[in-house]
């Protein structure tokens, strides 16, 4: 059953507070090296790009390890929801960035991507159409 756009929202708030809350340690782990002070590229520009690396490397890392391995963000979890590829196999590393490029297309659209999945006949966002895959709604007992 393909996944509501108030369900895929409610799981994309909880995943996004993670996800926060991790690039938040990433974060203050880079401080010690600047001695405390914000990053900036004029003062520390090898360093801004070693940390810019390290944000994208953990937001990919969010999403693409729990895919890959069950289909499902902690958030995606917790509203009982999984991405699949559009043949019911997990994704694969090569799949879940491109899914999450193109998530970050349907946002930076003003989240037209996202409200697509309000017309589209099989409740498909852009991303979910564009990447061949689709988020369904997991059935209680049926697992991962």
């Amino acid at each position: 059953m393909p996944a509501s756009l108030l369900r895929r929202l409610a799981a994309v708030l909880y995943d996004g507070l993670l996800l926060l809350g991790l690039l938040m340690v990433v974060t203050m782990l880079f401080l010690p090296f600047t001695g405390g002070e914000a990053l900036s590229a004029h003062r520390h520009p090898v360093l801004e790009w070693v940390y810019r690396a390290a944000l994208a490397a953990c937001i990919y890392g969010y999403y693409a390890i729990p895919w890959t391995r069950r289909g499902q963000t902690l958030g995606m979890s917790t509203w009982r929801l999984r991405v699949e590829r559009e043949d019911g196999r997990r994704l694969g590393w090569r799949d879940s960035a491109l899914r999450l490029a193109a998530a970050a297309v349907s946002w930076l659209a003003f989240g037209l991507g996202w409200l697509w999945s309000l017309v589209d006949a099989e409740g498909r966002t852009w991303h979910d159409a564009w990447t061949r895959t689709r988020t369904v709604v997991v059935q209680p007992g049926q697992g991962t």
